[in-house]
């Protein structure tokens, strides 16, 4: 019997990735990837809890999108929302909410997990497939603005299907990680690297065809994609890691977290 060939892993590289680059190789990532993600992950995002980042911030206590009392009878579009257990929370207060991702394996386990009692879209954050002023609020905890090389690209449709007062949050990795290893222990802690590089990450297969990709982008990048995209910023916030979250999530751990921050959230209105 011939023996096929372990694949190899990845190459890990700095260098340029485009828009349709990005897309492609992040979808398939997540597909790949998606049952193991919710094995090591689902039970710290539960099913219907919504947890902004590693920390552990719940929006029942941080109340980023409002009230929970306010949200009842809401439209609401959760943006990379993997398994949505964002999206059943939010139902759960009353919304109406929508559960859009690139990844049709992430969409399955949502369909595992509640039987389709939420919407689900798959479609690409950058041509969201729905029509002006469609939604009272947009969320996006950790999905699509990390991965797509032209985040203005997003904000604006994000902005397009948003009714006027619109809120859209969204949590990234906070910039100031880049510049420092991604490891959760000691050596996590020196910094490694230009936090001003904004050179994306990319895992490339023996080919040089991009299988993994993430985009870095400064805190003031950041700051003026949004006002690009059409919001105001109300609020910019860094969650400090609480003493009950003894769990390391990659390069997220107690040790870092209580130095230095590790996700960073976008308080968004639209005028």
């Amino acid at each position: 019997m011939i023996q096929e060939p372990e694949p190899s892993e990845p190459e890990a590289t700095r260098r340029d990735a485009g828009v349709t680059e990005s897309s492609r190789a992040n979808r398939g990532w997540w597909d790949r990837n998606a049952d193991d993600y919710q094995v090591e992950h689902g039970t710290f995002l539960g099913d219907d809890r919504f947890v902004w980042g590693p920390e552990g911030l719940d929006e029942v206590e941080a109340e980023l999108l409002g009230p929970p009392e306010d949200l009842k009878g809401k439209s609401v579009l959760e943006i990379g929302a993997g398994a949505a257990q964002c999206s059943r929370w939010l139902a759960a207060q009353g919304a109406h909410p929508v559960a859009l991702d690139l990844s049709h394996r992430q969409l399955q386990h949502a369909l595992r997990i509640d039987g389709g009692a939420v919407p689900l879209v798959e479609a690409d954050a950058g041509a969201l497939p729905f029509a002006d002023g469609s939604f009272d609020l947009a969320c996006s905890a950790y999905g699509a603005l990390p991965f797509v090389a032209d985040p203005v690209r997003v904000l604006k449709d994000v902005h397009r299907v948003l009714r006027p007062g619109g809120r859209f949050v969204f949590s990234v990795t906070h910039p100031i990680r880049w510049a420092f290893p991604d490891e959760p222990g000691p050596e996590g802690l020196s910094v490694a690297a230009s936090y001003f590089d904004r050179t994306p990450y990319v895992e490339q297969d023996d080919e040089g065809h991009a299988v993994y990709v993430e985009h870095h982008r400064t805190v003031g990048d950041r700051v003026r994609d949004v006002v690009a995209g059409g919001f105001r910023l109300v609020d910019l916030v860094e969650p400090e890691w609480p003493a009950w979250n003894t769990q390391e999530w990659g390069g997220w751990s107690p040790l870092r977290g209580s130095l230095i921050p590790g996700t960073a959230i976008f308080v968004c209105e639209r005028s």
